[in-house]
């Protein structure tokens, strides 16, 4: 596989330098918006919605993380095929959480995989990054199949002219099967997901709240010359196997009983950040 050239590795690297003032062990808290109007859960009207991911924005934000993410997780079960009602009410609930946090870094991710749609949303929305599943490569998750999308996807960046909005990939992302690709190593996957410009790599456990190797995040970091974050599995007991990622996306363990659904807990996340900062020292 061919490097890009080191200028954009540099650009990528000061890029997030830039959005988060930092460049190493960046906290960004994960605010699961409840099931929203057309997926199979969804009981709540959009005023309670919004409300409620304001409510944990506020709570983020007082306690110091230095970003955050909005996220479809309860839109159980996911599908390929996103609606425009999902988008419109993803960038209402983006817009209000941007209305709590003026200055704060904020990315969103929709599920499954509607990476443009997520794209639309946070240029919309006034955000800064997405995540994005199924970046490069084919693997099959829970949903379905789920082929590479890096072409397509930085292109429609490029026609909507939002640059500006980093994109964060996974490889090897969590809930899936990689069987198509078990003849490639993660520092390999890696190194593609960099050429084909992606803005930081996202790294992670095998599911929601399980932890992500600290070996592999090691072998990636060398592997590569834009910033690694970590995506599942940080707790306040294992920070220290995590410390040289460039940044931490937080969920569980955030959460009341460290469990994804449940509401957000200002005391985990203060003491969380608070032992942050002293081995940030």
């Amino acid at each position: 596989m061919l490097s890009a050239p080191w200028s954009l590795h540099k650009n990528r690297r000061m890029k997030f330098l830039e959005l988060f003032g930092r460049l190493k062990s960046v906290v960004i808290g994960m605010i699961h918006a409840k099931s929203l109007p057309g997926t199979p859960l969804g009981c709540f009207k959009m005023s309670q919605i919004i409300e409620e991911a304001c409510t944990e924005a506020a709570i983020y934000r007082d306690a110091g993380v230095d970003g955050m993410i909005i996220e479809n997780m309860h839109d159980v079960p996911y599908s390929f095929c996103v609606g425009p009602e999902v988008c419109a009410c993803m960038t209402a609930v983006c817009t209000a959480v941007r209305g709590v946090c003026p200055a704060m870094p904020l990315g969103v991710q929709i599920l499954s995989s509607a990476n443009q749609q997520a794209l639309a949303v946070a240029l919309a929305s006034g955000l800064d990054f997405i995540r994005a599943e199924g970046f490069v490569f084919s693997h099959v998750a829970d949903e379905g199949l789920l082929n590479a999308c890096a072409g397509n996807l930085l292109r429609y960046r490029k026609q909507i002219g939002a640059d500006h909005v980093q994109v964060f990939t996974d490889i090897k992302k969590k809930h899936s099967s990689h069987v198509l690709t078990s003849d490639l190593t993660i520092e390999e996957i890696a190194r593609a997901a960099e050429f084909f410009l992606s803005d930081g790599l996202i790294i992670t456990g095998a599911a929601t709240g399980l932890q992500a190797d600290p070996w592999e995040l090691r072998e990636v970091s060398r592997s590569v010359k834009i910033p690694v974050l970590v995506g599942s599995g940080m707790t306040y007991d294992n920070i220290e196997n995590y410390l040289d990622a460039n940044g931490m996306i937080i969920g569980s363990h955030f959460k009341y009983g460290g469990n994804w659904a449940s509401a957000v807990d200002p005391d985990q996340v203060k003491r969380f950040i608070g032992k942050i900062r002293d081995l940030r020292k």
